[in-house]
């Protein structure tokens, strides 16, 4: 009688080994843009757009720089305050504000003027 049992017992024990675990099986999250709200979807959407730079945070380099065709400057906005490393080798960085309308000298001698941007 106690081998019987004995074998009924490791029946069930192999008969529980082989079925699925709940924590097995597969699970996804949904689409990071179904999840997105407010500014965060705003940025998905741009960067599927292809625009990789949605809020122009990556540095511009400096073109002509001149008072008659000064560096540009992408803003939604009627001002932004950006910053000019001067020299390549300088370990600051100057700091200005510019405003819609007025070009900017800094310190170095280049131009700079803000540009209308449609914003993100």
């Amino acid at each position: 009688m106690v081998i019987i049992r004995s074998r009924l017992f490791s029946v069930i024990k192999r008969a529980n080994i082989f079925l699925p675990s709940v924590r097995h099986i597969k699970v996804t999250m949904g689409d990071p843009l179904d999840h997105a709200t407010g500014a965060n979807k705003r940025e998905l959407l741009a960067r599927l757009a292809g625009d990789n730079n949605p809020w122009d945070f990556k540095i511009i380099k400096r073109g002509p720089g001149t008072r008659d065709k000064p560096t540009e400057i992408p803003s939604a906005f009627d001002e932004r305050m950006v910053g000019c490393i001067c020299h390549e080798e300088s370990a600051s960085v100057n700091f200005m504000v510019l405003y819609k309308g007025h070009p900017k000298r800094c310190e170095c001698g280049y131009w700079f003027t803000l540009v209308h941007k449609a914003p993100v």
